[in-house]
């Protein structure tokens, strides 16, 4: 399978637009040595002629601009994405679907509570049903059995559900529900290979730590270095674990978690635009670095 990735960045991107803290100001200053990223989204293929589209950003336009394959013009009108796979509900993800009305209907995959909230709290699906009907939706199911895409040959895809929280604009933010974010393992039938994707990660259970250890290559939640990082950064008393992400440092952390599994590739995506392992030459990068641990960037191509 080919992965490329559109954004790497968690919501606001990298800088953020109104964001003075160290690492934006750095960045935009060139103080640090460092690379903007766009919000977080990926693009995966079997053959490099038909993809599918996981989240989409609200930086989805200049994303595709950057990424040529997925704009092949074999038609007047024209697109390579076969279908588009949610993750969770949250703006940063999904507000990009807007950008792509003009391909409607879209083939859309998401759980029933990213339905839910995307037919409620913000109701995105409604809005594009005046675009030649707006999305074809296809139900991810959570009982851990796979599921294949039209166009889509030689993956299957596997969702289980992960520890995080819905959006602050869903009806049931502080009422957490199975399905309100995922993890998705894609398996190549070829050659075996295995791909665990989880741009949003907070605790880990049992089925998501034996499904990341025997995976190939793991793409995971970067979002923050340190759980009190917003209240260090003078940005706010939110934790990372509040917010349903798992911090890389401290005692339980992500660089805990993935010490032992010796098997996959290592690899953060979904990196909040205060977290030092943005500067190439951190401390906390040279950490990361040690373990083994890779920090994703936008146009970053791999192939399992």
């Amino acid at each position: 399978m080919f992965v490329h990735v559109l954004g790497a960045s968690a919501g606001g991107g990298f800088p953020q637009w109104n964001c003075n803290c160290r690492m934006c100001s750095g960045v935009r200053n060139k103080t640090i040595k460092a690379t903007p990223r766009t919000q977080s989204s990926i693009a995966i293929s079997s053959d490099r002629l038909n993809w599918v589209l996981f989240n989409a950003s609200p930086d989805i336009l200049s994303q595709l601009a950057a990424f040529p394959e997925l704009q092949p013009a074999r038609a007047l009108r024209d697109t390579a994405i076969r279908a588009i796979v949610f993750m969770d509900s949250q703006i940063d993800h999904t507000t990009g679907l807007l950008m792509l009305r003009e391909g409607c209907p879209h083939d859309v995959y998401c759980t029933d509570m990213v339905n839910e909230d995307l037919r409620t709290g913000f109701p995105l699906f409604n809005m594009l049903e005046h675009w030649n009907g707006g999305v074809r939706r296809h139900g991810i199911p959570l009982d851990g059995s796979s599921f294949t895409m039209a166009g889509i040959d030689g993956l299957t895809f596997t969702a289980i559900p992960v520890t995080g929280k819905a959006p602050p604009y869903s009806p049931h933010r502080h009422d957490p529900h199975v399905g309100d974010n995922i993890g998705i393992k894609v398996t190549d039938t070829r050659s075996g290979k295995v791909l665990f994707y989880a741009p949003g990660l907070g605790q880990l259970t049992p089925q998501t730590r034996e499904l990341m250890t025997s995976a190939d290559c793991l793409l995971v939640d970067g979002t923050f270095w340190q759980d009190d990082e917003m209240d260090c950064v003078g940005l706010g008393d939110r934790r990372a674990f509040d917010m349903g992400h798992l911090p890389q440092s401290g005692s339980g952390g992500m660089i805990e978690v993935m010490r032992p599994m010796l098997k996959p590739r290592k690899i953060l995506i979904h990196i909040n635009n205060t977290n030092p392992i943005l500067d190439d030459e951190s401390e906390q990068r040279r950490q990361l670095s040690a373990e083994g641990i890779e920090v994703s960037y936008d146009g970053m191509d791999f192939s399992l």
